[in-house]
């Protein structure tokens, strides 16, 4: 089992303060990772820390606008000085907007652009020095990607959504060719429907509901601590010979 302990390792996870970022960091750090997590709101950082280290896990945060680059060098320079060089980084920060193609506005093109796909290639630029030396201190250096059931369909009502989580998924392949000379995988994990606090309101719509379940095998949604534990699998060595991946973890939604 020790090829999925993660001890002493650094990981690094945007919009880590809620929802599937909050499992993830949760994961990490239950697997003995010490945890950096960030997101814009103060409060939402504070309450994830809490709940973090109520389950013993070694975590910390910092306040980032994941679009603005700036805020990102800071966030790795901070986390080099007060937790250590990163070996894990997982680039989970997203939003969503919907409106019909015709009359999607360009500023939330960008906003979803900008937070979804373009933070993945700036976050994985400055992360890369300390996930090329993860080698010589505790193994392999990991970045995991987190897509979406819409890398794979499209989305009428979000076409800067599944723009973006497409893109995701050239975007890993692209990145795992090009770092795993340096010691580097990297993966995406390809969100279904999962039980969170955004698809809360869902449950309170049968017909929807019923749509979901019946397609899905499984019958269910997924739960955040299903897919925490493939974020553990992608960030230690039980993983070291698989990169460029696309995950789906979709209880089999996209195969049915």
């Amino acid at each position: 089992m020790s090829a999925f302990d993660l001890s002493e390792r650094v990981a690094v996870v945007t919009g880590g303060n809620a929802g599937n970022g909050l499992g993830i960091a949760q994961g990490l750090g239950e697997a003995g990772a010490r945890v950096m997590i960030c997101g814009r709101r103060d409060a939402a950082n504070d309450a994830a820390i809490e709940m973090l280290r109520s389950a013993g896990c070694d975590a910390h945060s910092l306040p980032v606008d994941v679009t603005n680059k700036d805020q990102l060098s800071v966030l790795f320079t901070h986390t080099r000085k007060t937790v250590g060089p990163v070996d894990i980084l997982v680039n989970n920060a997203g939003i969503f907007r919907g409106g019909e193609p015709e009359a999607f506005e360009s500023s939330d093109w960008e906003a979803v652009l900008d937070t979804n796909l373009s933070q993945v290639v700036y976050a994985s630029q400055l992360a890369f020095p300390d996930l090329a030396s993860s080698r010589d201190r505790r193994g392999q250096g990991k970045v995991i990607n987190i897509g979406s059931m819409y890398s794979l369909f499209g989305s009428p009502r979000s076409i800067a959504y599944a723009g973006s989580k497409g893109g995701i998924v050239q975007l890993t392949k692209s990145l795992a060719t090009a770092r795993a000379q340096h010691g580097i995988s990297v993966n995406a994990i390809l969100l279904g429907w999962m039980e969170t606090d955004m698809t809360a309101p869902i449950t309170d719509q049968p017909d929807m509901m019923q749509q979901i379940v019946s397609r899905t095998p499984f019958g269910r949604m997924g739960r955040i601590d299903e897919m925490a534990s493939a974020a553990v699998f992608l960030a230690r060595a039980a993983s070291d010979f698989v990169t460029g991946v696309a995950l789906p973890f979709d209880g089999g939604y996209s195969v049915a």
